[in-house]
């Protein structure tokens, strides 16, 4: 399910252009997890938000769901991690952002094909994930 319903040829976007939406999709469902858990302050659940929504987290997320993306998702990841990007934020290594733009390109993709379910498999998987464990051994 889409919020807008308005016809989109995927083919057609460029893998930043999936990225764009992608970014706003991802930062929703975090943000939707945060006011699930808990009535905090704004401040709290923007610095909770953060830990999840920067490049180097999402970066290690993407590695840690690679192995179980079917070939179509892994094709959309590469494209957006391939993509040239003009600029990378000063506070991000060049391979982590391009690794975080492949994650938001796969949930824009994702997003505007419809595939809700696959958002939430996904997301439920990362969810899991420790992003305070340190695999300098991996990838």
């Amino acid at each position: 399910m889409r919020l807008l319903d308005r016809d989109v040829n995927l083919n057609e976007l460029s893998p930043l252009t999936l990225a764009f939406i992608g970014d706003g999709v991802y930062d929703l469902l975090v943000r939707e997890r945060l006011v699930c858990e808990a009535n905090r302050p704004v401040g709290a659940l923007n610095n909770e938000k953060i830990k999840t929504v920067c490049c180097t987290a999402q970066a290690k997320i993407a590695n840690e769901i690679l192995p179980i993306l079917t070939e179509e998702e892994t094709s959309v990841f590469k494209r957006g991690k391939n993509a040239h990007a003009m600029t990378v934020p000063k506070n991000a290594k060049r391979k982590d952002y391009h690794t975080a733009t492949g994650l938001e390109a796969l949930f824009g993709y994702l997003y505007l094909k419809g595939s809700t379910d696959r958002l939430r498999e996904l997301f439920e998987l990362i969810e899991k994930i420790d992003l305070n464990s340190d695999n300098k051994g991996d990838k």
